[in-house]
């Protein structure tokens, strides 16, 4: 496939034009420490979706069956070592684990991923015990954040899910969550 060369991109050097927009798309994607969306990365490589998607397609072709491999998730693309590889990856760059939640926290996320948006009292209804310093936490840790107020007595803020918690669990989107099980005294 004969892809257009790259276009200005951020800074305007005109000599960047000559340069495959295969190649600078790779470059970009490989130091970017999270994953790009395809308009940011457009922006960068002066490129339109459409030209990144069919350059994203090869890359990922190129890639298929070798230690690394381009993937999308949060909402963007990014490259990573396979899972197989990370013994040795380790070795030469440690991976940084994220902090661990607590059992309170990823019940607390649960129902915020699960029931978006969701007020503290509704959480608390569903988990039957106080959730402010677990709520604190998790926004801290930019895993949930606000989304506005409830439109009833006291205003209550609402919370949903970022892009950091989807990028935390690997998620391309909220449709990757599994299905919820019922249990017999829900029915």
């Amino acid at each position: 496939m004969d892809l257009p060369n790259a276009g200005a991109g951020v800074n305007g050097d005109d000599a960047e034009r000559d340069l495959p927009l295969k190649n600078a798309v790779e470059a970009v994607l490989f130091v970017s420490p999270d994953p790009l969306p395809l308009k940011k990365l457009g922006r960068i490589v002066g490129a339109s979706p459409d030209e990144l998607k069919a350059v994203i397609a090869e890359l990922r072709a190129e890639y298929e069956g070798r230690g690394v491999e381009l993937a999308f998730v949060a909402g963007g693309y990014r490259f990573f070592s396979r899972p197989e590889y990370a013994s040795w990856a380790k070795q030469v760059l440690p991976v940084e684990k994220a902090p661990r939640l607590s059992r309170a926290a990823l019940e607390t996320l649960a129902i915020v991923a699960y029931r978006q948006p969701v007020t503290r009292v509704q959480i608390e209804e569903i988990r039957g015990v106080n959730s402010d310093a677990v709520l604190k936490t998790l926004t801290d840790r930019k895993l949930v954040v606000t989304d506005g107020r409830e439109d009833v007595p006291g205003r209550p803020f609402r919370y949903r899910t970022t892009k950091q918690f989807l990028h935390y669990f690997g998620l391309t989107g909220l449709n990757d969550l599994p299905p919820l099980e019922v249990s017999s005294e829900e029915e």
